[in-house]
């Protein structure tokens, strides 16, 4: 089952009180795995049964025999009671819950959730399979991004013009978790409107509308070298984390490229522009702006631009004496001026 239906299939049961006697989650989108433990604390314990029918776990500080007993209590003049043992695969000696696999308590509900992928083939994994409901909820590929951030952003009551999802979701790459975060900054620069900008996008970064890491995409599309230097050179003067923003800028960008290095196999396959953006996730509306980019950028052009990509973010993460700003004005002068 997709990672994005089986999230949708569990939320909608457990919100009408429908809940299996044993959990198992894992994957790297983290979102996925903490909305579903937040819904069914809240769902399935009232917060004045909490104190003794509720208990939240640390797989590397618990004992595995003392968890285990936890998770085989009857609940205290309650209907139920719940246990959540999070980082479960860092207990030590986890394999004796191959019991509760076997025998699980009618009277709880168990969730585990592992901060790595489980061997599902060892125990007591393998028999936590045939017992529980196991869901891996893999990082999103970038096409699913953009309406997943819709999905976020109605949860939050707003809705999204299409530039607005399109610049955050280019500025996430494939994390919800920093989407739903960055969302939440959205929110203070809304106020009571339903509606997110594109502005907001820019104003939620601490950016202006001039000199933005949006614009700085735009005129790099446009191999518009003096531009992309000036604004940069800009984004840096703003950033109180130079670091930091050259990291964003290179992750930025290497989207960006990533899309026109796909956009370039799919024109070959000459399948309709509204497949080639669904493919890529990119809004329908602005699909020119990156086939425009196409014109500038051949394919030496992108194999450079991407090399050189690669080779900044190698750079920053220690692998060179420059400081940040060389890093990334060496970076776009490869990618412009050797075009």
């Amino acid at each position: 089952m997709a990672k994005g239906n089986a999230w949708k299939e569990l939320m909608t049961a457990v919100k009408a009180g429908r809940f299996e006697n044993l959990y198992l989650f894992h994957g790297e989108e983290r979102w996925f795995i903490d909305t579903l433990q937040r819904a069914i604390i809240d769902a399935a314990i009232p917060p004045h049964e909490r104190d003794f029918n509720f208990d939240l776990l640390y797989g590397a500080e618990v004992d595995a025999q003392q968890a285990l007993s936890a998770c085989q209590a009857y609940p205290m003049m309650a209907e139920r009671r719940l246990v959540v043992i999070r980082d479960f695969d860092q207990m030590k000696d986890n394999t004796v819950f191959k019991v509760l696999a076997e025998r699980p308590n009618p009277a709880a509900i168990v969730v585990l959730v592992c901060s790595g992928k489980p061997n599902m083939s060892r125990h007591p994994y393998r028999a936590l399979k045939d017992a529980a409901r196991v869901e891996a909820f893999n990082a999103l590929w970038p096409n699913e991004v953009p309406r997943w951030i819709e999905v976020l952003a109605r949860e939050k009551g707003y809705r999204m013009d299409p530039k607005a999802v399109q610049m955050l979701a280019d500025s996430v790459g494939t994390s919800l978790s920093t989407a739903a975060a960055e969302l939440d900054k959205l929110s203070v620069y809304a106020g009571d409107r339903e509606v997110l900008t594109a502005d907001d996008v820019v104003q939620a970064t601490g950016q202006t509308r001039e000199f933005n890491v949006f614009e700085l995409q735009r005129v790099v599309g446009e191999a518009c070298y003096s531009d992309a230097l000036r604004i940069s050179e800009r984004l840096l003067q703003q950033s109180s984390n130079t670091r930091g923003e050259c990291a964003r800028i290179i992750a930025v960008l290497s989207s960006f490229f990533l899309k026109l290095w796909q956009l370039t196999g799919l024109q070959k396959q000459r399948i309709a522009e509204k497949d080639m953006a669904r493919a890529v996730g990119v809004s329908p509306y602005f699909l020119k702006d990156y086939l425009g980019s196409l014109r500038q950028y051949d394919q030496n052009g992108l194999d450079r631009a991407i090399s050189s990509l690669l080779a900044a973010d190698f750079e920053l993460k220690g692998g060179s004496a420059r400081d940040e700003r060389t890093i990334l004005h060496v970076m776009l002068r490869r990618m412009m001026i050797g075009r």
